[in-house]
């Protein structure tokens, strides 16, 4: 079993701590299903007003063998601390009143739309989760695959290069959450996760039609401030450069063995919580793998779970991530 900081948690658990009256969880419940990641991703409340400071461990103290009546040295590791930063995403909606009682059902009309500005969110969530550079635009947080990019860094071992020297590039992802490890982030003193805000009916200024006229309408906003913190680099691994072209031409890439290779890069799996992540295209070749693998009695399988098929790769979940793009630079 995975070894869990208490206080970490997925965001189900957050709204069930942070808001008893039941409001919070139904959207955290919406978001889980469009969005896998959050059924996996553990979350700590950040220890600075925008964001969470960490510190890692850079180096070991050194020891020694020694003999009678002689001493050691004494020595000390060393650390740094690292501010990881968070975005706060945010959007706000304005319906006509009088649109939104036209179908007799004004609840169900603003829900409905409610559910495209998660949706939205959602996907904006997990695109800056591997894609966010905050370097190139300051107001996101920084996403993993900046932070995997060079095999020559120093967490180049974390990065495997599948090969490809086209512009149509993918990835795969293992990721082994945990609250010493790599978890998600929200500022001090914040509410986890999404924040929907109930305006109610305000009077706006319209921008079609004449300029400067007035109209009633049903006003929310929406708010979700969230970052990551990478603790430890060893339990994140990138498979780059993943020819898209390839894997799905008529003798596909086999990438089965660079997910051996990137569950062989983690020290221990049992630190946290393993993942694999992978957008539809390598999903569907690694269930055309699997199938062939398993008619054969190959080491490729997977568990029925209450009816649902569990796919899963050496014992470790994999979730598909439409925010995974099939057009990636090579690593």
């Amino acid at each position: 079993m995975p070894l869990l900081n208490a206080n970490v948690l997925t965001l189900a658990d957050w709204a069930k701590r942070l808001d008893p009256d039941g409001k919070v969880p139904s959207i955290v419940e919406l978001l889980s299903q469009t969005n896998e990641l959050l059924m996996d991703m553990q979350w700590i409340e950040g220890n600075l007003p925008t964001g969470h400071r960490t510190t890692v461990r850079t180096g070991l103290p050194t020891v020694a063998w020694r003999l009678l009546n002689q001493g050691v040295q004494p020595s000390k590791s060393t650390t740094a601390q690292i501010d990881e930063a968070c975005g706060m995403l945010e959007a706000w909606s304005e319906v006509d009143k009088d649109l939104a009682m036209l179908n007799g059902n004004t609840s169900a009309f603003r829900l409905s739309e409610a559910q495209s500005f998660i949706e939205a969110m959602n996907q904006e969530m997990a695109s800056t989760l591997f894609y966010g550079n905050a370097g190139v635009a300051p107001e996101e947080f920084t996403g993993l695959s900046v932070r995997y990019s060079d095999p020559a860094a120093t967490n180049g071992s974390n990065v495997i290069d599948a090969g490809s020297v086209d512009v149509d590039n993918t990835s795969v992802w293992l990721v082994v959450w945990g609250g010493q490890t790599v978890h998600g982030i929200f500022p001090k003193g914040s509410k986890a996760g999404l924040i929907h805000e109930d305006m109610g009916e305000v009077t706006v200024e319209t921008t079609a039609g004449i300029a400067g006229t007035r109209m009633r309408a049903f006003q929310d906003r929406w708010q979700w401030k969230c970052g990551i913190a990478l603790k430890d680099w060893r339990y994140c691994v990138r498979v780059g450069s993943i020819d898209v072209s390839a894997l799905t031409s008529g003798t596909p890439t086999d990438i089965i063995p660079f997910m051996i290779k990137a569950y062989h890069r983690v020290p221990n799996l049992r630190l946290g919580s393993p993942v694999f992540y992978m957008n539809r295209t390598v999903f569907q070749q690694l269930d055309i793998i699997r199938r062939a693998d398993v008619l054969t009695g190959g080491q490729l399988s997977y568990d029925v779970v209450d009816g649902k098929i569990q796919y899963a790769f050496r014992g470790i979940p994999i979730r598909i991530c439409d925010a995974l793009l099939n057009n990636e630079a090579v690593v």
